[in-house]
C-alpha cells in the first residue's frame, strides 16, 4: 500500500450525532475546499443556510431554491470541529492551507443504553471519515487557461 503525502485524515468514532443527519452534511460538503466548507457550516448554524436533504427527506419543509431542507446545527458543529481537526493534521504534515475534501463519509455506530430513571434509550452514536487532499493552484489555473484557448 503506497503511502500518498498530499492528503489528510481524520476519523470521528462514535459522535453524539445522528447518522441520517450526517450522510445530508456529507453530501454538502464533498469535493468542497474546506475554506467554503467551514463558511458553509457556520450558515448554517446561523440559520442562513439549510443543508438539502435528498435521501432522508421524509415530512422535510421546503426551502427556497434548494427543496427539502434542514438546519442540523449539532452535526455541523462537530463536522466543523472535524475540518479544523483535519486543517491541523494537514499543517503538522506540512501541506499548504489549499486543501479540498477529497473523501467525506457517515456511518452507522455502535448504539449505547442510557439509562434513566423511567426506562433506557439508545443513543445516536455516528462514524465519520474524512479525507483532504492538497491542491496546487497553478496547476488548476494552468490546465483552465489551456481549455479555453
Amino acid at each position: 500500500m503506497e503511502i500518498e503525502k498530499n492528503i489528510a485524515k481524520v476519523n470521528g468514532m462514535n459522535l453524539p450525532i445522528s447518522r441520517k443527519k450526517s450522510v445530508e452534511v456529507c453530501n454538502l460538503l464533498r469535493n468542497k475546499t474546506t475554506k467554503t466548507a467551514k463558511i458553509i457550516l457556520k450558515r448554517v448554524m446561523k440559520l442562513d443556510q439549510a443543508v438539502p436533504y435528498r435521501r432522508y427527506n421524509q415530512d422535510t419543509a421546503h426551502r427556497v431554491g434548494i427543496g427539502p431542507g434542514k438546519y442540523p446545527i449539532k452535526t455541523s458543529q462537530e463536522f466543523l470541529r472535524l475540518i479544523e481537526s483535519a486543517e491541523a493534521n494537514a499543517q503538522h504534515k506540512g501541506l499548504s492551507a489549499n486543501l479540498v475534501i477529497e473523501h467525506i463519509s457517515a456511518h452507522k455506530a455502535p448504539l449505547q443504553w442510557h439509562y434513566g430513571r423511567k426506562r433506557r434509550q439508545k443513543q445516536k452514536n455516528t462514524h465519520v471519515k474524512l479525507v483532504v487532499k492538497e491542491v496546487k493552484e497553478e496547476n488548476d489555473r494552468k490546465k483552465n487557461t489551456k481549455q479555453k484557448n
